[in-house]
């Protein structure tokens, strides 16, 4: 068994085919069938179930894969701290953002990234939390912004933000309602009576907001389900309905002057941004200079939008 085999398998079972794998580590497909082979021969069991739409793995092939990606995520480290020790961080970070603050951050903290660590490589995800989540344990990602991260003994947690999500109305299909402009405050009990555009689960802000409904046994009124910030305040603006989303988010839309802002009270929805990274694996020093860039980085430019949207 050896590192070659090692991420032949790796990279052949995370991609599920021989081809993509071949095309990703550009080296013959032939040469990662061999080295998936060798080590079964070696360990005396199948790795992969063959068929015709690609490859699966076998209960062994979970188990050598968890343990595969440990021992390279090893070597990594060892490679990353022996560049250290000659004054350079190198390397790869892999990090994951959220789609509400990916728009915002990625690319100052690509520029910033660059300037700091030049011999480093950065990688970016976009994603939903739960997700993401998925990924650092499984060692996919090494640094992830995530929304309300349930407690995890796996996990490590480092608080960047905490606001109240506001209620967004669009200005003319308020002034146009029946029912008049909504007041500047409104109670938790009246937004579950709104009709309301919202993203589907498992979006971070889709569960808190139902969690906190079902605090004050109701449910949301959800009248359309879009996976997408942008075209959500796209219908809100045009009436359809209204959001429950964090106030740095309308930076991301070119008219904000079409929106009114309202806060929510009794009780407020509070919503935390939590810089997230596996309990479990060693971090390099190029892991946790990336992580104190991301901390700074994500924590003042939220704090700055969350000043200039705030109702």
């Amino acid at each position: 068994m050896d590192l070659k085999q090692l991420e032949s398998f790796v990279r052949v079972a995370e991609l599920g085919s021989f081809t993509r794998a071949a095309a990703v580590l550009q080296v013959p497909q032939p040469l990662l069938s061999r080295h998936v082979r060798q080590l079964e021969v070696e360990l005396h069991q199948s790795l992969l179930a063959r068929n015709g739409r690609g490859v699966t793995l076998t209960e062994a092939g979970r188990v050598l894969l968890e343990h595969a990606r440990g021992i390279l995520h090893q070597v990594a480290v060892a490679r990353e701290e022996l560049e250290a020790v000659r004054g350079a961080l190198s390397g790869r970070v892999s990090i994951g953002l959220p789609p509400s603050l990916s728009k915002l951050i990625t690319v100052p903290l690509t520029f910033e990234f660059r300037q700091r660590m030049p011999k480093a490589q950065l990688s970016l995800t976009e994603g939903f939390s739960l997700l993401m989540v998925e990924s650092l344990r499984a060692g996919r990602l090494d640094l992830a912004v995530l929304y309300n991260p349930a407690p995890s003994p796996d996990l490590e947690m480092s608080l960047l933000h905490e606001e109240a999500l506001i209620l967004i109305a669009g200005k003319h299909a308020q002034q146009a309602s029946p029912t008049g402009e909504l007041p500047p405050s409104v109670t938790l009990s009246t937004l579950a009576d709104l009709p309301l555009i919202a993203p589907s689960r498992p979006n971070a802000f889709r569960l808190l907001i139902e969690s906190e409904m079902l605090r004050i046994q109701r449910k949301p009124r959800i009248v359309l389900e879009i996976d997408g910030l942008n075209a959500i305040l796209e219908l809100v603006r045009e009436g359809l309905g209204y959001a429950v989303l964090p106030a740095y988010t309308l930076s991301n839309f070119p008219d904000t002057q079409a929106f009114t802002t309202h806060r929510i009270d009794q009780p407020q929805i509070m919503s935390q941004l939590m810089l997230v990274w596996s309990a479990r694996r060693p971090m390099t020093s190029t892991h946790k200079a990336s992580l104190e860039l991301a901390r700074e980085l994500v924590a003042r430019t939220v704090t700055l939008q969350a000043t200039e949207s705030a109702p």
